[in-house]
């Protein structure tokens, strides 16, 4: 049996909705930073030898200096990871396993964007955009299963 109240249940739904938006419009914004911003090749973070370290460089300039829509697209893509994360954990607890089923994949493919963006950042190398791209579609097709999926909200 689910756990959780109805009202919690009903809940998971607009959330995954919410989510599945907010990956169209970090889509969106990535076509536009894509087609109109020059990410400079000597920015901190740029060409580090270590990963992690560098994308944090990266992903600080990006949003501290970077020009407005990648500042936004950096800054949308962290809170999406969290919000993923989030909203797979709420379908976990509330013991949806099919839509969790879906939400796992989902969270992953959008964890996968965001390294691939803070390696486009770090390396400016075109295939990275690309990736980030086709995981973020990924990850939209798994939320519109978990939606199809979730219980209705209530009326």
């Amino acid at each position: 049996m689910p756990k959780g109240s109805s009202r919690d249940r009903a809940a998971l739904r607009p959330l995954i909705l919410v989510t599945a938006i907010l990956v169209l419009v970090q889509a969106a914004l990535g076509m536009v930073v894509n087609l109109y911003v020059a990410v400079p090749t000597d920015h901190p973070g740029a060409q580090a030898s270590d990963y992690i370290t560098g994308s944090a460089s990266s992903i600080g300039w990006a949003i501290s200096h970077g020009a407005l829509s990648l500042a936004v697209h950096a800054s949308l893509g962290l809170a999406l990871v969290v919000l993923a994360v989030w909203v797979t954990v709420r379908a976990a607890v509330l013991r949806r396993r099919a839509v969790a089923g879906w939400l796992i994949p989902a969270a992953l493919l959008t964890i996968g964007a965001g390294f691939n963006g803070a390696s486009f950042l770090d390396y400016n190398v075109n295939v990275s955009s690309l990736i980030m791209a086709l995981l973020a579609f990924g990850a939209l097709l798994c939320y519109t299963v978990a939606i199809y999926l979730a219980p209705p909200a209530l009326a």
